[in-house]
């Protein structure tokens, strides 16, 4: 069995040979090409034009290598169900979880705490939105 990720480099060059492609075709077969790269790829090529939508599919499939087929799978479907067809959007779904940051945590502030205050008041502003317009000259 030929391995897709094995000609993704050329394929990047001619990507027009990616559709009747012998490893495109296996892979097809054997499941590892899911219903949801199918949509992606339509919509980057109904957005970019064929060649280029499926030369933008390519770096797609690259991301197969580095963070697994089943996490791009994953993030393949988020992207066609949010509307978005970019690799941009893809690769960001495969590294949100990386980007969250836990909360900070609650500092000691000891002696300082004596010089709280109380969070002004803004009621008395509203006031000024129920009285009289100003009768000055500008």
């Amino acid at each position: 069995m030929l391995d897709l990720e094995h000609y993704l480099n050329v394929l990047s060059h001619k990507p027009c040979a990616l559709a009747g492609s012998k490893p495109l075709l296996q892979w097809r077969e054997a499941g590892r090409w899911p219903a949801c790269y199918d949509e992606l790829w339509n919509r980057l090529r109904s957005r970019h034009g064929k060649q280029n939508g499926t030369r933008t599919m390519v770096p797609v499939l690259a991301l197969g290598r580095e963070f697994g087929h089943e996490r791009l799978r994953t993030a393949s479907t988020a992207t066609v169900s949010l509307g978005a067809c970019d690799v941009a959007a893809v690769r960001y779904l495969l590294t949100e979880a990386s980007l969250q940051k836990a909360p900070p945590a609650p500092i000691d502030v000891g002696e300082l705490a004596r010089y709280d205050r109380p969070l002004p008041s803004v009621v008395d502003y509203d006031t000024l939105l129920l009285s009289t317009p100003c009768a000055g000259t500008a």
